[in-house]
């Protein structure tokens, strides 16, 4: 397990982060968001996805419990399980159904989906520091330790 931290001096900067990652998206990827309301996490995604080319709004999947996006020939899922009261309610989505090896998937509040979640590739927990934000990036596997390298 490796970890890398960062300064996030403002929105701006977590956006960047998020292109950066975007420029070491592979298939399969999982990674976990973790961190207080407000903390940045789905700007990190807005920031990644803007990376690879999407235009529109991004949304936090707060009340849809996940967002798709397909774009730069990724498959792109971002959840967001705050909302979230019962592990088992991700069966009744098909959760396991979106980690098939050929997507990338983002999720915020992993924790509660504690269970129902596959091994996490990279974990990134956000924390507010000061005027910014401070993100610790670990990875946890193979694949994400050749994402954090690249990062570095």
């Amino acid at each position: 397990m490796h970890e890398f931290r960062v300064y996030l001096a403002d929105e701006q900067a977590t956006e960047a982060l998020g292109g950066c990652l975007a420029a070491q998206l592979t298939d399969g990827l999982v990674v976990f968001l973790s961190g207080d309301l407000g903390a940045g996490k789905t700007c990190l995604v807005r920031g990644l996805l803007q990376a690879l080319g999407y235009q529109t709004a991004v949304k936090s999947p707060t009340y849809t419990l996940v967002e798709d996006y397909s774009i730069a020939g990724h498959d792109i899922y971002h959840f967001d399980l705050y909302r979230l009261l019962d592990p088992e309610e991700l069966d009744l989505i098909g959760i396991r159904d979106y980690f098939n090896g050929r997507t990338c998937c983002f999720i915020e509040w992993p924790e509660r989906g504690q269970g129902r979640l596959p091994q996490q590739d990279l974990e990134i927990r956000i924390t507010v520091q000061g005027e910014g934000r401070e993100a610790f990036i670990t990875s946890h596997t193979d694949q994400g330790k050749r994402v954090l390298e690249s990062l570095l």
